[in-house]
């Protein structure tokens, strides 16, 4: 049994309907990945607090969770020729994921095999990797190239000096690394993502916008904020017009895999009266966002029946037609105007559509375990005349800049993410102030957070008993 009555109440929801209610009246129909997974059930009980600040902890996830999962480092049209490079780092930990003469992508540990020297500290493409202390080199490929002193280096005589790799594997044009040699391949942990998102062509993506924040809480707390959908009636309530956030759809795919879906172009069950379908048009509309790629006149009033989710619907494929020159009729309304959400455990958030959509990218600061660094990355589809545009580069924002700063790249967005920017460095706060040493997560829709906590935490107990085997 699901716990639904004979009138299709759910007990575990809010009473209203549900976003599966709002596929059903999709004007062009929707595919079946969209539509809602079986239940399941994280338990309802407490996560300590110690989690979100305790040092331990953090060292914990450092050397348990970190070194084992797949993290996302760049795209692979970030390094599109022999030589080029990008630097990720995580948790004290340095990679240089460069493109070899022959194509290949690998990734490197930034360190120098003699004293430890960083080999690079900026991106860019080299044919080599030269130490700046003492000149000793490897070759693009991380074959030993050269060494200034080698009579010095008896010990190295005969030896494999080659760069330590991590593993690296890629999927829609992003480059995945992990730290663990023995890693299981990423289409092991990112499946159903890939499943999914066949329709929608993410290889032939551009990067827009990116923003790089620094946030002064737990990388958890920054995570948490963008796993669930009904905080936005105290945090948001500009969005409430035109965004179902309280009656968003929670999914668990897989361990590492879950997701979040919200109607656009519906209101919120929290309005009363329910604004009419003309006012959520214009509403939505309204609000500057690249993302929608709308297109078309606005009518002062919707013909008798249409609501302003088809509208919408229909503005957003003629206006993405226009300027890819590729096709939607087959879209539904739910892949042009829905915040579809997908998480990659533990750190990485995908928008499944045809538009412009986001991604989200979060780490620790450093090893910090009380700030963060959150990352805001918009793909755009390849223009109509095939030319790809170049990538933009990164806007940095220091832990006390505002989103605001950046408006003129994310438009009213900017708003939603500075609003979610003034509730995390209090709730890191509230936490370390707590009375009861727990925190509550609500049992479905703040399901995926729960599941985070305990695959975290299964993670830090396998390493820690393998540590104890040997």
């Amino acid at each position: 049994m699901d716990g639904s009555s004979a009138d299709g109440f759910r007990p575990d929801r809010h009473p209203s309907e549900s976003y599966g209610d709002i596929l059903e009246r999709d004007s062009n129909g929707v595919p079946d990945h969209l539509r809602q997974q079986p239940r399941w059930d994280e338990g309802t009980d407490g996560i300590p607090i110690t989690r979100y600040y305790e040092r331990e902890y953090f060292d914990r996830e450092v050397k348990h969770l970190w070194s084992k999962v797949w993290q996302w480092a760049c795209r692979e049209d970030d390094i599109p020729n022999a030589g080029d490079y990008r630097i990720y780092e995580n948790v004290g930990k340095s990679l240089i994921v460069t493109r070899t003469p022959n194509g290949e992508i690998k990734a490197f540990y930034n360190t120098c095999l003699h004293r430890g020297r960083k080999l690079v500290t900026l991106n860019g493409c080299k044919s080599e990797f030269r130490c700046p202390y003492h000149g000793i080199a490897w070759n693009n490929d991380g074959s030993f190239k050269d060494n200034p002193i080698g009579w010095d280096f008896p010990q190295w005589d005969g030896e494999d000096i080659s760069l330590p790799q991590a593993r690296v594997d890629t999927w829609g044009g992003f480059v995945f690394v992990n730290f663990d040699v023995n890693a299981r391949p990423l289409m092991y942990y990112i499946g159903p993502i890939a499943e999914h998102f066949e329709r929608y062509g993410w290889e032939d993506r551009y990067t827009a916008v990116h923003i790089h924040k620094i946030v002064k809480a737990n990388w958890k707390v920054s995570t948490e904020a963008f796993m669930e959908s009904h905080h936005s009636i105290t945090t948001h309530p500009q969005i409430l017009t035109s965004l179902a956030d309280v009656n968003s759809q929670y999914d668990l795919l897989s361990d590492h895999v879950s997701r979040q879906f919200s109607a656009g172009g519906v209101p919120s069950p929290f309005l009363d009266p329910r604004p009419s379908e003309t006012e959520i048009l214009q509403h939505m509309t309204g609000r500057r966002d690249s993302r929608r790629n709308l297109t078309g006149d606005i009518p002062d009033e919707l013909p008798e029946g249409v609501t302003a989710r088809q509208a919408l619907g229909d503005m957003s494929r003629k206006g993405l037609a226009e300027q890819t020159g590729q096709d939607y009729s087959h879209a539904s309304d739910a892949e042009m105007l829905d915040p579809l959400l997908y998480n990659l455990f533990p750190n990485w958030s995908i928008w499944a559509g045809y538009t412009t959509k986001l991604v989200y990218r979060w780490r620790p600061y450093g090893l910090d375990p009380e700030k963060s660094i959150m990352e805001i990355i918009l793909f755009a589809p390849m223009p109509k005349d095939g030319k790809r545009p170049p990538n933009a580069p990164i806007r940095y924002l220091e832990e006390d800049d505002s989103f605001m700063d950046v408006q003129d790249l994310l438009g009213t967005a900017a708003q939603v993410f500075q609003q979610d920017m003034g509730n995390l460095p209090y709730v890191q706060e509230g936490l370390r102030a707590s009375g009861t040493g727990v925190v509550h997560y609500g049992r479905y829709s703040e399901g995926r957070i729960r599941h985070l906590h305990h695959l975290i935490h299964r993670y830090i107990e396998e390493g820690e008993m393998a540590d104890g085997a040997v």
